[in-house]
């Protein structure tokens, strides 16, 4: 069983992928537990296997070793049916190239998780919902546009706010400011820090060291082990 005063809990976690050398183990034994309300920043270099564990917490890889508890759920044994309901509800992802759905304007990119999902089921109440996280995220004035017609922070919001559609247990962000220049990215990272005042929990990959020291933990990796906790 998971502690239940954690949400997240990694015990021994390991990841290999196959090469022709044989096994490259991109993660070599992760052991992590995060709170509820935490704003976790994962440090470390390009290679040093962040984006990897990231994508095991949120379910879109699978470990090769180890545990993974989540809010009590053993995401290790689910199979993957069950994973991609269970990541559908309870995950939301942030990418660094925000991953939005090009021909869709930004409120109906917000809409799609709800309808993956199947929440929030009357089309009103989804695009209520949507205009909500839109106006948290202080880009309802674009809702209507397709990203190609906001600038590189407001799709990013608009990321966020889709994140949040189906209200998950946990947002994961994958250098959610790569991509943006250090003023934009510290409005982004803003927005992050009121979601984690109203609760939310948030664990990001980032290897900019000046925002991560704004996060409230900073756990550090190479060479696929964690290094650091502080």
């Amino acid at each position: 069983m998971g502690d239940s005063e954690q949400l997240i809990e990694l015990r021994g976690v390991k990841k290999a992928y196959r090469t022709p050398a044989g096994d490259f183990y991109a993660l070599r034994g992760i052991d992590l537990t995060i709170r509820p309300g935490e704003f976790v920043a994962l440090s470390g270099r390009s290679g040093a296997g962040k984006s990897t564990l990231i994508n095991l917490i949120s379910g879109i890889d699978r470990a090769t070793a180890g545990e993974i508890w989540i809010a009590d759920q053993a995401i290790h044994r689910m199979n993957e049916e069950k994973l991609t309901r269970w990541r559908g509800r309870q995950v939301g992802v942030i990418f660094q190239s925000f991953q939005l759905m090009p021909m869709l304007t930004c409120v109906q990119n917000v809409m799609l998780p709800m309808d993956f999902a199947n929440l929030y089921k009357s089309p009103k109440e989804r695009v209520a919902r949507a205009m909500h996280l839109l106006e948290q995220v202080e880009i309802a004035e674009h809702a209507h546009k397709r990203p190609s017609a906001v600038s590189g922070g407001q799709r990013q919001r608009v990321a966020i706010a889709r994140a949040l559609a189906n209200d998950p247990v946990f947002l994961a962000a994958d250098e959610p400011t790569g991509s943006l220049d250090s003023k934009t990215a510290d409005a982004v990272f803003a927005v992050f820090e009121q979601l984690v005042a109203a609760g939310k929990t948030i664990f990001m990959a980032t290897h900019d060291r000046e925002l991560a020291a704004r996060a409230q933990r900073i756990v550090h990796i190479e060479d696929g082990l964690l290094v650091e906790d502080a």
